[in-house]
């Protein structure tokens, strides 16, 4: 097999640590910390009775014995994943390490956490004093002359997760490999935080990659951002809890509507452009949804509108909870952005006016509720912010542990690392045949018509 048709795992890290990542043919093993970090970790003087990791431990990606889904599980995941903490040798000397941090793509709660997260940890637990914000996304990276870099300070950081939004301006675009690192190198930073969606992480493995080919030492660590949590091989990433809280709540909002007015419906449109995980969980934990649409179930109209009136002779109201890209056959633009995204048509909108046209007659109406810019504008919710925390913090121990070109992340409620390559790989969608959407078609007493699950995969 070409190297270049190598199909990354988990276990492909020698090519992300700093200590093996030149001449290590395909990649495939992991780095041997213990002989290669000669660095003690600040920490282990400040704090001896410290819990450290061993540089060597794994999380199983795989755990059930007997598994009826093996079929499903991303064989990417079988060598194990290694542990993103704290450990007692590190390869970075603290003294050299000059640090920037960037928020790319649209706005999720957290942002502000992550970025406070990150330069407390550097500033008090290793002593990096060179941190600096990158602001407006990669055009930061690639013309700090236009967009200067902010330098960070535990002071400057001390309230921002109080606020909603990224105090460093999250932006799209502007990404040239080159041109970044040859600022970097001119900036002198050898550590960088890149903490956006799939998108960014693609980009941050082509930054890595070009790193690799000039040999140019830094150590570049993701955090993956993805508020529709469609984000692949990670239980979760940040902001989506959060975003659940505020559109559960939203969906109250909605059933009052409903239940206020004779025949009445509210319809609820939620983030979720390629995977309906937003809509799927803020319906079970709002529980007063009668009907969910996510982008991986096709549906009929004449189905919707039979569940509408079935529903509104039972109980005299109704609540339909919709995700962005839910139902695009009835509403595809056919047009691109210039990014080359599809350009989705309006669901809720058209949702909107389809129960109008069949209920008005009938003497019901629609209420139609679109939180989205609220919800993503939000600040964190404090499960979130822990979440947050336990991200940024992982995330610097890598960085100082050497590694680069990976991500960090829960794999079974353990932080982890992985290539970016695994996780800018495809995008995480709700499959049907999964307890989480089965439970939500049964909790929301949704007929087999509009399920999704008529048939296996």
């Amino acid at each position: 097999m070409a190297n270049n048709d190598v199909v990354e795992t988990s276990g492909h890290l020698l090519k992300h640590h700093l200590s093996t990542w030149q001449g290590c043919g395909d990649g495939k093993g992991f780095p041997e910390e213990e002989m290669f970090n000669k660095v003690v970790n600040p920490l282990v003087r400040a704090w001896p009775d410290m819990n450290f990791k061993n540089a060597n431990e794994l999380v199983m990606g795989h755990i059930i014995e007997n598994d009826s889904k093996a079929g499903l599980r991303p064989p990417a995941l079988l060598p194990g994943c290694v542990r993103a903490n704290a450990c007692r040798q590190i390869w970075w000397e603290p003294s050299t390490v000059k640090v920037g941090i960037v928020t790319c793509g649209g706005l999720c709660p957290g942002l502000n956490s992550i970025i406070r997260g990150v330069t407390n940890c550097l500033w008090r637990e290793y002593g990096v004093r060179d941190i600096f914000g990158m602001p407006a996304g990669y055009n930061g990276l690639s013309n700090p002359e236009k967009f200067p870099p902010i330098k960070l300070t535990p002071e400057v950081v001390a309230e921002i997760h109080m606020k909603g939004g990224s105090m460093l301006k999250a932006a799209r675009g502007g990404f040239d490999a080159e041109k970044i690192l040859d600022n970097l190198q001119k900036l002198g930073v050898n550590m960088v935080f890149l903490v956006g969606g799939d998108g960014t992480q693609f980009a941050g493995n082509l930054l890595y990659t070009a790193a690799l080919k000039r040999g140019q030492p830094i150590s570049i660590i993701g955090i993956p951002k993805s508020i529709d949590n469609d984000v692949v091989m990670f239980d979760k990433t940040f902001g989506f809890d959060s975003a659940v809280a505020e559109a559960s709540e939203v969906i109250r909002n909605g059933w009052v509507e409903a239940t206020s007015c004779e025949k009445g419906v509210g319809i609820v449109k939620l983030m979720g452009r390629d995977a309906g995980f937003v809509v799927m969980c803020a319906s079970l934990g709002s529980d007063q949804v009668d009907l969910v649409l996510i982008p991986e179930v096709d549906v009929k109209l004449e189905d919707i509108l039979a569940h509408v009136d079935s529903v509104i002779d039972r109980q005299g109201h109704m609540v339909i909870a919709v995700a962005e890209g839910a139902g695009q056959s009835f509403v595809a633009t056919g047009e691109k952005d210039a990014t080359g995204h599809t350009i989705y048509g309006d669901i809720g909108t058209f949702m909107r006016d389809q129960v109008n046209a069949h209920l008005k007659p009938k003497g019901g109406r629609s209420f139609y509720i679109d939180p989205s810019y609220i919800i993503r504008s939000s600040p964190v919710r404090a499960v979130d912010h822990i979440f947050c925390s336990r991200l940024a913090i992982d995330a610097v121990h890598t960085g100082m542990r050497g590694y680069t070109g990976v991500c960090v992340g829960p794999i079974h409620d353990i932080i982890v690392m992985l290539p970016s390559k695994l996780i800018a790989s495809g995008k995480k969608r709700v499959n049907v045949h999964r307890s989480a959407w089965q439970q939500c078609v049964q909790a929301c007493g949704m007929p087999k018509s509009l399920s999704g699950m008529a048939g296996k995969d």
